[in-house]
């Protein structure tokens, strides 16, 4: 399938402000893109791009008072297949992890996983090791958190979410991302597009996505806590330790967010 990926975002912007600003579609997917996925600043600024310690390509640039806009659309192929399901996809011990695993198992910025692991423990400790672990802690998250866009703050932890029980998609990610880390099993936060293809409209503007991976049998596997069930046309952005590795725009100053919208639609061919 083909995919229209887009978005605007404005920002009143009182006095020249330095951003860093992650929109590309991850450099894994580059070769699925059917046209260029840049982003333009207007009023215009020079952008510069560089890839982070993650992977992820990212623009940074001046912005300068006034009103700014930034605006990017490409198109992309994707296999339009369901996300896997590994039912028999073993955690690897401590001892034959890559080393660059190992960050995926610490605590971060929103990842408390010295303070969760116990009840990681408690709740999972019993279901036999690699995926059932993980598919358990989705079915949990899932199922004991409720989802509102009036629970949401920037500062909301994975500790805050297990005692409030509330949250937005970041969330759910977080806390799934700590269990798991607890658990022993390497786990990473994923920004990027879902767009409502293939399931029911949901009636909800279209944003920017959160979900997670997991490392098992030696390879990245999507998971979403916050769905718990297979979903197509996922287009991965950035990946991160938690969501302050993968925000979206980050200003050095003030930049007030005046403007949001976000594409993520299939093109149906019509045949005459």
């Amino acid at each position: 399938m083909l995919i229209r990926l887009g978005y605007e975002l404005g920002f009143d912007i009182p006095a020249p402000v330095n951003i860093v600003a992650m929109l590309h579609v991850h450099p894994s997917r580059v070769a699925d893109l059917r046209e260029p996925d840049e982003m333009r600043v207007n009023p215009d600024a020079p952008v510069s791009s560089y890839t982070d310690s993650f992977g992820n390509r990212c623009s940074r640039f001046l912005a300068q008072p006034g009103h700014t806009r930034l605006t990017g659309s490409t198109l992309i192929e994707d296999s339009g297949d369901l996300d896997p399901i590994p039912l028999h996809a073993r955690a690897h011990p401590i001892e034959e992890l890559p080393s660059e695993m190992l960050i995926f198992l610490l605590n971060s910025r929103y990842c408390e996983v010295d303070r969760l692991s116990a009840v990681a423990l408690d709740l999972f400790g019993h279901t036999p090791r690699g995926w059932a672990q993980v598919a358990a802690v989705c079915e949990w998250v899932y199922s004991k958190v409720s989802f509102g866009y009036q629970h949401a703050r920037a500062t909301k932890s994975a500790l805050d979410v297990f005692t409030e029980r509330t949250g937005v998609c970041r969330d759910f990610q977080h806390l799934a991302v700590t269990f798991c880390r607890a658990l022993n099993i390497p786990a990473r936060y994923v920004t990027g597009y879902l767009g409502d293809i293939g399931i029911p409209p949901t009636g909800t503007p279209m944003d920017f996505s959160a979900w997670f991976q997991v490392y098992l049998d030696g390879q990245w596997w999507n998971v979403d806590a916050r769905h718990n069930h297979p979903r197509q046309a996922r287009v991965l952005m950035a990946v991160g330790r938690d969501a302050s590795d993968v925000a979206i725009t980050t200003a050095f100053g003030i930049a007030n967010l005046t403007y949001f919208a976000v594409i993520s639609d299939e093109i149906i061919s019509v045949h005459t």
